[in-house]
């Protein structure tokens, strides 16, 4: 089984995981120990582009409801984005979300505009 390769440190370029495929991702899950659940990310075709929204409240969705497993998976799919803190523990008073964060989301959409968009470009409309 090959490698599927993980680029760390993402700020400021695209990450490689965005253009990972179904099984690039399920691939991946089974790297980090749980290969029972190989199958379900296959079967909902989620690929690079779709693990952005992967969280604690999507899982269940997938079949996937062992809490421990659930923030483990969760865990990991917040290092890829390199994303330090859950969303859910956000409150108003907070500072405005991480802008690595913001930038996968946008990423994660498809089209021409998402696939050409660099880091770069996005803070400057983000400022704007």
């Amino acid at each position: 089984m090959a490698a599927v390769p993980v680029e760390t440190g993402t700020r400021g370029k695209m990450a490689a995981f965005l253009h990972w495929s179904c099984e690039d991702v399920a691939t991946w899950i089974e790297s980090l120990g749980y290969p029972q659940y190989k199958l379900c990310f296959i079967e909902n075709f989620i690929d690079g582009k779709k693990l952005l929204y992967v969280n604690c409240h999507y899982l269940p969705r997938l079949s996937i409801t062992d809490f421990e497993h659930m923030k483990d998976i969760s865990r990991h799919v917040r290092q890829l984005l390199d994303i330090n803190e859950p969303q859910w523990n956000r409150s108003i008073a907070l500072p405005r979300r991480d802008d690595m964060g913001l930038f996968l989301e946008r990423k994660s959409q498809t089209g021409v505009r998402a696939d050409s968009l660099t880091y770069t470009q996005f803070l400057g409309t983000e400022k704007n």
